[in-house]
């Protein structure tokens, strides 16, 4: 009898254990869940930090206020106010945007970055503005690319400029200057012409006439071009889908006119080419 009762109250233990223990899983497995979707929304992105180089204006660059500002600056702000996200600008060596973006530490390229030539580097969105690479010179004397023999010629580091200048074709041209100086931005170039230190800059034509009127100097842009490309905003590679939500954000900035409003306000006109 009383081995019959000591069976039974094991029994009736194990079977309260077996619905404790149950529980207890079930609660550790809710926990879990609800610790894990709080993981999810904490980590849900709530910014977009873009990459540019602060001295290339009117791209991006220091306002006489203190501030960012520039045509991408403004294209990149409304985007991320179209998709809930606050704006961080973050100026950039721009010989080390690769390593920022990808370290993660920016989400993408966007200042004047030039698709041609890296189109299988980075995750691009569709060109939205021309560009051509130009010669910038002070000396009336100096007429065409052929007047630059013997000259000094500046460029900025990792541009397109530098690249065409790079390439065969225009070997020749750049075996005639005196001396080709790579310089960390353009202004330090404009002012290394100013002051005599060098003959020409080769450059974007954009930034060229920017920095000719906004310093008001008689510089002048020779016919001659090195190139011809387009501007798009660059992520790293595999980054699909903040690529798209940008991209869907310029083209409705296209069709409500915001692109055109804020493209006329630095260069007088619609230098857009989404959809055209």
């Amino acid at each position: 009898m009383k081995k019959s009762i000591a069976i039974l109250l094991s029994a009736v233990l194990a079977i309260g254990c077996l619905a404790g223990c149950g529980s207890k899983n079930e609660k550790k497995s809710e926990t879990q869940a609800a610790t894990e979707a709080a993981t999810d929304v904490a980590t849900e992105k709530t910014t977009f930090t873009v990459g540019f180089d602060q001295d290339f204006p009117p791209y991006g660059f220091v306002g006489d206020n203190g501030e960012f500002t520039g045509f991408d600056i403004e294209l990149a702000t409304e985007v991320a106010k179209r998709l809930n996200l606050e704006i961080k600008l973050q100026p950039i060596d721009w010989d080390a945007k690769d390593m920022e973006l990808s370290s993660g530490a920016i989400d993408c390229i966007w200042n004047g970055f030039t698709m041609n030539g890296r189109e299988d580097a980075y995750e691009w969105t569709d060109a939205y503005v021309n560009n051509t690479q130009v010669f910038v010179v002070k000396d009336d004397a100096i007429k065409s690319a052929a007047d630059l023999k013997g000259k000094v010629v500046t460029v900025q580091t990792d541009s397109s400029a530098q690249a065409a200048l790079d390439e065969e074709k225009f070997a020749d041209l750049k075996a005639s200057f005196k001396e080709l100086v790579v310089c960390s931005n353009y202004n330090t170039a404009f002012m290394d012409l100013e002051s005599g230190a060098v003959d020409a800059i080769a450059m974007d034509v954009g930034v060229a006439k920017y920095q000719i009127e906004s310093r008001k100097v008689d510089f002048k842009v020779l016919d001659d071009t090195l190139a011809e490309e387009q501007y798009g905003v660059g992520f790293l590679k595999g980054n699909t889908e903040l690529r798209d939500k940008v991209q869907k954000a310029l083209e409705d900035m296209v069709k409500d006119g915001t692109f055109a409003e804020i493209s006329t306000k630095w260069f007088g006109e619609d230098v857009g080419i989404i959809g055209k």
